[in-house]
């Protein structure tokens, strides 16, 4: 079924605030093996003229991502979510991230679209920190497969 194209546009009201902690930027630099000290070191990032550590680029990820959810979620939407997988990701940034960020995210639905039998939706995230400053937007694209594609996927198996 496809999905709704008057849903382009729609905004979906901020989430509830994130506060970014030291640990877990620790934890996520390590996890995806980036050993810069700005991101584990007070004042390695000092030194860079941040006033905290600060959170590798693709952290954002993890808060944007859950702020898709609204989206996700929207029964009117249609989305099938069973079907769905992640297509591709980017981000723009105004600052980086810092541990004591607390921080909310917007979704907006960008584009909708189909292609080869899946439909494709772009989700845009604004994030802002508590002043409301415009901190960095993520884009993110989802891929609800159409069943034609898992049919294909099935087809050789007994």
């Amino acid at each position: 079924m496809a999905l709704d194209q008057s849903f382009v546009g729609r905004s979906y009201p901020p989430t509830e605030p994130y506060e970014v902690g030291r640990e877990k930027i620790r934890e996520f630099a390590e996890a995806v093996g980036d050993a810069n000290p700005a991101y584990t070191d007070p004042e390695a990032a000092k030194a860079l003229g941040h006033p905290d550590v600060i959170a590798p680029p693709t952290f954002v990820f993890a808060i944007t991502f859950k702020a898709a959810g609204q989206v996700v979620r929207d029964p009117q939407l249609g989305l099938d979510y069973d079907r769905v997988v992640h297509g591709d990701q980017k981000f723009s940034y105004v600052r980086p991230l810092r541990a004591g960020d607390r921080l909310t995210v917007t979704s907006t639905i960008e584009t909708i679209r189909s292609m080869a039998g899946n439909e494709i939706l772009e989700v845009r995230g604004e994030v802002h920190d508590e002043a409301g400053e415009h901190v960095a937007t993520a884009w993110t694209k989802l891929v609800a497969r159409g069943a034609d594609a898992e049919q294909d996927t099935t087809a050789g198996e007994a």
